[in-house]
């Protein structure tokens, strides 16, 4: 199952938030205030964000979060997938495909769904592949404020 994520998701929340930041994952590491000020965004429903808490069995699996964006390029709707994070245990059981197959559904508006991925991180990548994600020719840059 996937839903929003409520106030009591927190602990578990922070938990996981913690372990992808950990992992390689991510090219750096993020100072741990940003999980708690996502979390309260979250959970004031901010429009630029949507934090979601996947569950199998009633038991936290993963969780995700979403941006919004507008693109000439693309022409409408951008959903952009900042963060996907399954627990070890769901990994490589199709919760992944579940996701983006409700990611899909759940905004059939969207001209496009965007993400980014290490490249070491060979099994997401063919699971995106899969899916008819397809690499860009773009270099990434970024300027923190």
């Amino acid at each position: 199952m996937i839903r929003d994520l409520r106030l009591d998701d927190r602990n578990v929340f922070l938990s996981m938030v913690k372990d992808f930041y950990s992992s390689d994952a991510v090219a750096h590491s993020v100072d741990p205030q940003h999980f708690e000020a996502t979390f309260a965004a979250a959970m004031e429903k901010s429009p630029f964000l949507r934090a979601l808490m996947m569950e199998e069995e009633g038991k936290p699996a993963g969780y995700a979060l979403l941006s919004f964006t507008y693109s000439n390029e693309a022409g409408g709707l951008v959903v952009l997938i900042e963060e996907v994070y399954l627990s070890e245990a769901c990994r490589g059981m199709g919760y992944g495909h579940q996701f983006f197959e409700f990611l899909e559904q759940e905004y059939p508006s969207a001209k496009r769904f965007r993400l980014e991925a290490r490249k070491q991180n060979e099994n997401a990548i063919r699971l995106y592949q899969r899916l008819g994600y397809e690499v860009l020719d773009y270099l990434q840059m970024v300027k923190d404020a």
